[in-house]
C-alpha cells in the first residue's frame, strides 16, 4: 500500500532515485527475486472465494440490526425504572476507541476524519523540515554502508541571518538562545497526539500491514539506514553478513538460520518475529491501520537486528505534550550494553525484552495493553529472545585493533587525526569509551541553555560502533548526518573545532 500524500511525493524523489540506482546495481549481479511473501499478512487476510453454496450467502438475519447493543431486549422489565434503563449509554472502555476527544465514534468515522486531516498534518511537517534542513541528499561518491547504500554528507541544517558555523560557534549559549539561532532544536513527531510508531515507506512497500492511515514517515530515505540492513553474529564472526540480502521474517528465518543458530536462539528469533498487538496495529477499532492486524513484531522495528529509523514517542514521560520523539535504536552489540531504553534505564536485556511491550508497544499504558491484547511472556521465552538479541554484533571494523583504537598501518592520516580529536579536543571519549564506544551511563546535555525548549533530562549514551550505518542521529533523529552531529556537539560542548578537525572527526567515526 503506497502513500498518497503530497508530502511523500515531494520529499522523496532524489532518495528514491538513489535507492533505485542501488537496486539496479544489485540486479546486474543477482538473480531476479520474486516479491517477498508476507506470511503474517496472509494469516490475517482471508482470500475471496466465489459464493456458490447456500451457506455462503448473507441472509436477512445476517444483515439486520439485531446485533446492535441498542436492539438488545432488557433481561428484566424492571430495568426501565433504573438509572439509564440499565444500559451503557456512555463510553464503553472495551468497545469504544480510547480517544477522549471523539468518544463513541465508530472506527470508520475516526478513520475518515484522520485521513482527511492527514494531508494538512504532513504538509505542516514538510514545511517544518524544509525550514530547518537542506533535504536534497548530497551523497558521498565513494563511502557507503555495508551493503552499498551511499552515505549522505552534511551538514544539512540551515543557518539563518547570514551566520556561519564558525561565527555561530563563537557565540555564547545565552546569545544563541536569545536570537533563536540554534540549528538543532528538537524534532517533533508529525502528529504528537496520538503519536505512535511510524515506519518508513521503503519498509511499508514490503510489508503493507505497517501502513498507518493518519500519518506518514517524514525523513527522506537517503538519510536512513540501508534496507535491508546487514546482520552480523558474534557467535559466527567468520560468516560476515548473514542476511543474504533478505529481510528476516517469519517466512524465512528457519531457512536462513537453521544451520547457524542453536535451537534456543532459533526459538528466540521466532518469538522476535512474531507479531503482538500494539497501540496502532491491533485487531480492535482503536487502531491506526486500515485493516485489523495481528500487531507488530520486535524485528519489524529492529529490522534484521538493526533499524530503519522508525520512530514513536518516548513512553515514560507525561503529560502527552512533554513526550519526545524517539528513534528505534539498533540491537547490534546489545550484549555489551548494561542499560536499555533512553529513559527507563532497564538493567538487563531480559527486562528490556519483557517490558518493551508495555512501554514502546503501548506507550507505557498497561490499561491500553489489556484492551488491545496484552501478551505475558514466560521467563523462559524471554530468556530465549534475550539470547538471540545478544547474538547481534557490530559491523566489522577492520581498521581497529583489539583495544578499539585505529591500527596506524591500516588507517589513513585523516582518520588518525580524527582519532586524536576524538580522544582530545573533541571530548568524545568522555562518554564514548572504546572498545564499544559507550559508557553505560545517562547524561544531560542541558540543551535548554541553547534553545527555548524545556529540559528533557538525562538520556543514555548510545554506542558509536558502526555509527555510519545508523542515521539519523541523537535520540530523536534531529541530526541527519555525522557532519550534523559533529556541528551539534561542537556547539553544545563549546569545543571550537576547526573545519579540518570536524572533517577528520567524521572520518574517524566512519571507521568505527
Amino acid at each position: 500500500m503506497k502513500t498518497n500524500s503530497a508530502f511523500a511525493q515531494r520529499i522523496f524523489p532524489i532518495a528514491v532515485i538513489s535507492a533505485t540506482f542501488i537496486g539496479f546495481v544489485r540486479l546486474e549481479s543477482d538473480e531476479p527475486q520474486t516479491p517477498q511473501h508476507d506470511a503474517i499478512q496472509d494469516g490475517q487476510t482471508p482470500r475471496a472465494v466465489p459464493i456458490t453454496r447456500p451457506e455462503q450467502k448473507k441472509n436477512d438475519h445476517d444483515e439486520s440490526n439485531v446485533f446492535k447493543a441498542t436492539e438488545a431486549e432488557p433481561s428484566s422489565p424492571v430495568l426501565d425504572g433504573q438509572p439509564e434503563q440499565g444500559e451503557t449509554q456512555g463510553f464503553d472502555f472495551y468497545r469504544d476507541p480510547l480517544d477522549a476527544k471523539r468518544p463513541m465514534q465508530t472506527f470508520e468515522e475516526i478513520m475518515k476524519a484522520d485521513m482527511e486531516a492527514k494531508p494538512k498534518v504532513m504538509e505542516a511537517q514538510r514545511k517544518l523540515l524544509e525550514s530547518r534542513y537542506d533535504l536534497t541528499p548530497h551523497l558521498d561518491p565513494i563511502a557507503t554502508m555495508y551493503r552499498g547504500k551511499p552515505l549522505a554528507v552534511g551538514p544539512t541544517a540551515k543557518l539563518r541571518n547570514g551566520v556561519t558555523w564558525e561565527s555561530l560557534a563563537a557565540m555564547s549559549p545565552e546569545e544563541i538562545k536569545r536570537v533563536g539561532l540554534f540549528p538543532y532544536p528538537s524534532l517533533p513527531h508529525p502528529k504528537q497526539q496520538p503519536g505512535g510508531q511510524v515506519f518508513p515507506q521503503v519498509q511499508i512497500e514490503m510489508f503493507p500491514r505497517l501502513q498507518r492511515f493518519d500519518v506518514d514517515f517524514d525523513i527522506p530515505e537517503a538519510f536512513l539506514p540501508e534496507f535491508p540492513p546487514a546482520i552480523f553474529l558474534q557467535s559466527r564472526p567468520e560468516l560476515g553478513d548473514v542476511s543474504r540480502g533478505e529481510v528476516v521474517s517469519i517466512n524465512n528465518y528457519y531457512r536462513l538460520f537453521k544451520d547457524i543458530l542453536t535451537p534456543v536462539q532459533l526459538d528466540g528469533l521466532r518469538l522476535l518475529l512474531t507479531p503482538f498487538p500494539q497501540e496502532e496495529f491491533n485487531p480492535t477499532d482503536d487502531r491506526k491501520s486500515r485493516d485489523p492486524s495481528l500487531g507488530v513484531a520486535c524485528l519489524d522495528c529492529h529490522v534484521n537486528g538493526h533499524t530503519t529509523g522508525q520512530f514513536h514517542l518516548n513512553p515514560d514521560v507525561r503529560p502527552e505534550q512533554r513526550r519526545f520523539r524517539l528513534d528505534t535504536v539498533s540491537l547490534r552489540g546489545l550484549f555489551n550494553q548494561q542499560i536499555h531504553g533512553s529513559k527507563r534505564s532497564l538493567r538487563s536485556v531480559e527486562d528490556f525484552t519483557e517490558f518493551e511491550q508495555r512501554t514502546a508497544y503501548f506507550n507505557g499504558d498497561q490499561i491500553h495493553a489489556i484492551k488491545k491484547g496484552m501478551n505475558i511472556l514466560d521467563r523462559i521465552q524471554v530468556s530465549h529472545m534475550a539470547q538471540m538479541q545478544n547474538m547481534f554484533d557490530f559491523p566489522p571494523a577492520p581498521k581497529l585493533n583489539p583495544e578499539g583504537k585505529l591500527d596506524p598501518a591500516k588507517a589513513s592520516e585523516r582518520e588518525m587525526r580524527g582519532q586524536e580529536v576524538f580522544f582530545g579536543k573533541g571530548q568524545c571519549a568522555a562518554c564514548h569509551q572504546p572498545p564499544t564506544y559507550l559508557d553505560h551511563q545517562m547524561h544531560d546535555l542541558g540543551l535548554e541553555k541553547f534553545v527555548n525548549e524545556p529540559p528533557i533530562g538525562p538520556i543514555k549514551t548510545f554506542t558509536l560502533r558502526g555509527i555510519k550505518e545508523s542515521p539519523p542521529y541523537l535520540h530523536d533523529g534531529r541530526c541527519f548526518t555525522l557532519e550534523d552531529t559533529v556541528e551539534f556537539f561542537n556547539l553544545v560542548l563549546q569545543l571550537n573545532l576547526t573545519k579540518q578537525e570536524k572533517s577528520d572527526l567524521v572520518a574517524f567515526m566512519r571507521a568505527l
